[in-house]
């Protein structure tokens, strides 16, 4: 599911699951999580996370592992990882990062995006929601009123539009993401560290208010989140109620 390669200080770790379009479920996670692991372990001074194929990921895997037991956990841990990795993480998105895949690009720090990529969170077409992480990390580097067109309209960000608003750091493809990493890995180690962690200091690690998490249940356990699925396996429009 995912292919681990290396280039001196490098590390590239590449999502493999094209008959999914690299949708995350469980076991994905925990490879990336620990595959991240295992290139701090070994000294990596930067990471690049990226799909193989033509989509960088297409969010959770919605044929089911989404709302198993044990995804959302893992998930986040997945993504704490990458945000509180010591290292400069860069995400080269080599195509449309849709949900989770957005949630994925977010945690990392630097992002560089292909011509055709495109970023959406449309959990509200899935009668979800997403947590109190991503509209922070979200808001933080798209800006607050682009944000909430991503969130409330369900609106897609194209690469140009995320490169001129801030949530991409440039167009190019994967052999540009690694050729920056290789730059920053020679950049002092200790100095991104301490950057790194300023930087996150965004309130993204704010716990979530007792409202803000019994809202987010109350939307995963919802009847239109269930009228979603049930629509998208008899391929038709779902139709929410708000219950």
């Amino acid at each position: 599911m995912m292919g681990i390669s290396r280039d001196g200080d490098v590390v590239t770790l590449e999502l493999r699951r094209e008959e999914r379009r690299n949708a995350l479920n469980t076991e994905l996670c925990v490879q990336v999580r620990e595959g991240l692991e295992e290139a701090l372990d070994g000294g990596a001074r930067a990471v690049v996370i990226t799909g193989r194929g033509s989509s960088f990921c297409a969010g959770a895997d919605l044929s089911g592992d989404v709302y198993a037991e044990g995804f959302l956990d893992s998930l986040g841990e997945m993504l704490r990882a990458i945000q509180e990795a010591p290292v400069p993480v860069i995400a080269a998105i080599n195509g449309p990062a849709i949900g989770a895949g957005t949630q994925l690009a977010l945690a990392a720090d630097l992002r560089v995006v292909a011509p055709g990529a495109r970023f959406a969170i449309p959990a509200a077409r899935l009668g979800i929601s997403v947590d109190r992480w991503t509209v922070r990390r979200l808001v933080a580097l798209l800006g607050g009123g682009p944000a909430r067109a991503v969130l409330l309209a369900a609106e897609p960000v194209d690469a140009h539009e995320a490169v001129d608003r801030g949530l991409a750091n440039r167009i190019g493809d994967l052999v540009a993401a690694q050729s920056w990493a290789r730059e920053i890995a020679e950049l002092a180690p200790l100095s991104l560290h301490a950057m790194k962690l300023f930087l996150n200091d965004d309130g993204t690690r704010d716990e979530p208010s007792p409202e803000q998490t019994a809202a987010l249940a109350e939307a995963w356990l919802s009847e239109d989140a269930q009228e979603a699925r049930r629509a998208r396996t008899e391929r038709r429009a779902p139709v929410f109620r708000g219950r």
